[in-house]
């Protein structure tokens, strides 16, 4: 059981800007619910750091939100389903809870129901303008392990966005100051589009468009019925490289791409994971199947973004036509080509038409990537089997959040949602290569997964 002690409203430490912070395209694609977080910390031997640790957070947090003040505002809704941020510093949340529990009795850390207690709640009956964009929830364990589980508007952040206002915060929890290149850069009508009407796309933009359902179906729903579950897999560094070398020693001819470069580590991993995944699922040869991937884009635009800007800068792509038959007999460079050739896709002119084709929506809800957490309003499309969603945070600087008492022993997802054939592919703490992947797959089906997924590694 977790036991909640106290909820506290955290506002900036200093006046802050109050007025509409005007969104991206990206940012009204995003679902307007929140990405859910755990860092896990070890017990240290200081009880004096123990009893301070709640304070220097509520303290470091309420500076941080200074720089980062939209974080401590609210959202509205506007015209078309879409989203404005108002920066009226009514400050983000943070409980203080206990647990009778120790981590070692939390197993691998898999976004399960005692992982779910760990994470604060945000009621989405209530209306958006009551929701605060950040929650914390600080859990203490018998044993003084610490479990910090956040929460933050993924209308406000991507990944990147998250990391960087992550390390900002730990920093001053450690009583260092920011520097002036730290600090986040908050006009994000630059990722609006250029034209005003938008401009007719220049591209088929595939990733807005349906993905393939089971043969035979005419709508997802038996899928979206069957029991789900997630697990934890750990790929040393050796088995990475040797799905990389495998993955780049066969070439296949079937794929056009632009550049020749070996593929990389995500490229191989991923290859692999679609495989073992449609083979888990064992359905007909002729079966279509495709990957949604998340590509950030800040150094993809000419003239790159800022270093600092803070919001989302990632749009989906995915692969084209390819059926469970070719993707399991041909080498292992056939799938890997397939994902490099959506992730080579998004040039700049291609991400400009993205924008414009977002912008020129009447009503972008329609276009939001889904919804979690119980709030679905238009349900999203399923991307469930045959398909699956393989995300990369293998270089977001998670494991520097060190608020002075250690850098944290395990960072990952708290839920999964109930999405089949949704996965994170991240670094392990031990920093040497080896990977953690978190999925969730349709219970009949993980066994198989599993089996596959370790007796078809290079050896």
């Amino acid at each position: 059981m977790v036991y909640v002690k106290s909820t506290s409203s955290i506002i900036p430490s200093k006046p802050t800007p109050v007025g509409v912070l005007r969104l991206s395209e990206c940012d009204q694609r995003m679902q307007w619910t929140h990405i859910p977080l755990i860092f896990i910390y070890k017990a240290t031997d200081d009880n004096n750091e123990k009893t301070k640790t709640v304070e220097t957070l509520k303290d470091s947090l309420s500076r941080v939100l200074v720089p980062y003040y939209p974080l401590a505002g609210r959202l509205h809704w506007i015209h078309g389903g879409r989203l404005e941020v108002h920066c009226n510093a009514k400050g983000a949340q943070l409980l203080e809870a206990y647990s009778e529990a120790k981590l070692d009795e939390l197993g691998d850390f898999a976004p399960m129901k005692a992982i779910e207690d760990l994470v604060p709640k945000v009621d989405y009956g209530s209306p958006i303008e009551d929701w605060p964009l950040l929650l914390v929830q600080v859990t203490r364990f018998s044993c003084g392990g610490l479990c910090v589980a956040t929460v933050m508007s993924h209308t406000m952040v991507d990944g990147w966005s998250a990391a960087k206002f992550f390390n900002a915060w730990a920093k001053l929890a450690r009583g260092n100051e920011l520097e002036e290149n730290e600090m986040p850069f908050h006009d994000r009508t630059i990722l609006r589009s250029l034209h005003e009407p938008p401009m007719p796309p220049r591209f088929e933009h595939i990733e807005f468009t349906k993905p393939p359902l089971r043969l035979g179906h005419t709508d997802a729903k038996e899928e979206k019925k069957k029991e789900t579950c997630v697990a934890i897999l750990e790929v040393t560094k050796e088995q990475v490289e040797g799905l990389r070398k495998k993955a780049n020693e066969i070439p296949c001819q079937d794929v056009e791409m632009v550049s020749t470069r070996p593929y990389s580590r995500y490229e191989a991993i991923a290859s692999h994971l679609w495989r073992c995944i449609c083979k888990a699922r064992a359905n007909d040869n002729s079966q279509p199947t495709r990957v949604t991937l998340v590509i950030d884009f800040r150094s993809r635009l000419k003239p790159s973004l800022p270093p600092g800007y803070f919001g989302n800068t990632v749009l989906q792509t995915v692969t084209s036509k390819c059926v469970h038959g070719d993707l399991l007999a041909k080498p292992l460079s056939y799938a890997a080509g397939k994902l490099r050739e959506a992730i080579e896709r998004m040039t700049d002119e291609y991400i400009r038409s993205a924008l414009d084709f977002i912008a020129s929506q009447k009503d972008v809800g329609a276009l939001r990537c889904g919804l979690h957490n119980g709030a679905h309003t238009n349900p999203p499309n399923y991307l469930g089997n045959p398909n699956a969603s393989i995300i990369s945070w293998i270089n977001l600087p998670f494991y520097g959040m060190d608020y002075g008492c250690g850098k944290p022993i395990y960072v990952g997802p708290a839920l999964l949602n109930d999405d089949d054939g949704k996965t994170y592919i991240m670094s392990s703490p031990a920093a040497d290569g080896s990977l953690i992947i978190a999925l969730r797959l349709q219970t009949e089906c993980m066994n198989s997964f599993k089996k596959f997924f370790y007796e078809d590694m290079p050896w």
